[in-house]
């Protein structure tokens, strides 16, 4: 990507040197999943492929998780809701899962692997060629890979999912989708833009109680522009978030949880004050908290 299409705070990320010393051991859920899905049983050769992918994908753009390796740590399956998720997959005719910003394809992969049916499984991204990268990550093609071709744009089972790929568009899905996952995804916007990704959201989900829309993204204790952006992105508080969703969705029609943690995935509110500015490279961070949280259908 060109610098000039970057902004300030993303170019002078791009400048800096990539470390694979970064990449720490995998937890044993993570590496038993990218050992089977790449089929590379060797730790130090793991390590290697993981890190040459990383170098490309920074090219590609510089986001503060290609360079921190944390695009590596599965996300969905950690989440309190992952076996609503799983269960919905076996229970629910025709159940959709979207993976919103899925980058690689990751989450989405983990997901079939646990048993959500792949024909039944949507990824979508703002920059379509992670998910092509996404094929080397896991060595896999676009036939032999278990989730259906990637949608490349974001505009708005089976034969519906179909003519969502042919015609690049999510409205054959419109209240169709029982799951929508998107974890670091909102916190990429501005606020006015987060607010119409979630209406997007909303028109996707199912009206079927127990549809959930979940994931994780940076948040604040004050909901405010984040100046690490040059101001052009925005952190939600939980209450914030809350009222966002409150002026969507007709009231007592949905349940809206959300708390701060110092991780993506905690099932509780569990944060300290301690913001850490930089990491062990002294490369800026985004500062804050991660807003966890879940909107489901009741």
């Amino acid at each position: 990507m060109a610098m000039s299409q970057l902004t300030p705070w993303h170019a002078e990320q791009a400048k800096i040197p990539l470390n694979p010393a970064l990449l720490k051991d995998l937890n044993a859920e993570d590496l038993g999943f990218y050992q089977q899905q790449t089929g590379i049983k060797n730790l130090e050769q793991l390590r290697e492929h993981i890190a040459a992918i990383q170098a490309r994908a920074f090219l590609i753009f510089p986001y503060p998780c290609i360079r921190r390796f944390s695009f590596t740590r599965l996300k969905i399956s950690a989440f309190h809701s992952y076996q609503e998720v799983l269960e919905l997959g076996r229970e629910r005719p025709g159940a959709i899962l979207l993976d919103l910003g899925c980058c690689f394809g990751n989450d989405a992969r983990k997901a079939i692997a646990d048993g959500f049916p792949g024909n039944q499984t949507l990824a979508i991204d703002l920059r379509g060629e992670f998910w092509q990268l996404g094929h080397e990550l896991f060595r896999d093609t676009a036939e032999s890979c278990p989730v259906p071709p990637h949608l490349t744009s974001l505009p708005t089972s089976g034969d519906i999912l179909a003519a969502c790929v042919a015609q690049q568009s999510l409205n054959p899905v419109q209240n169709l989708v029982s799951v929508i996952h998107a974890s670091a995804f909102f916190h990429l916007f501005t606020q006015e833009h987060q607010l119409e990704v979630a209406r997007r959201c909303a028109l996707l989900l199912s009206t079927e109680p127990g549809s959930i829309i979940f994931g994780s993204h940076r948040g604040a204790l004050v909901p405010g522009s984040r100046g690490e952006n040059g101001g052009h992105t925005f952190a939600h508080s939980p209450e914030s978030w809350k009222e966002m969703w409150g002026t969507i969705v007709p009231g007592g029609s949905v349940q809206v949880d959300a708390w701060l943690s110092d991780e993506e995935t905690s099932v509780s509110e569990t944060y300290t004050d301690d913001e850490k500015a930089a990491d062990e490279n002294g490369v800026a961070l985004f500062t804050g908290h991660w807003l966890v949280w879940c909107v489901r259908r009741i």
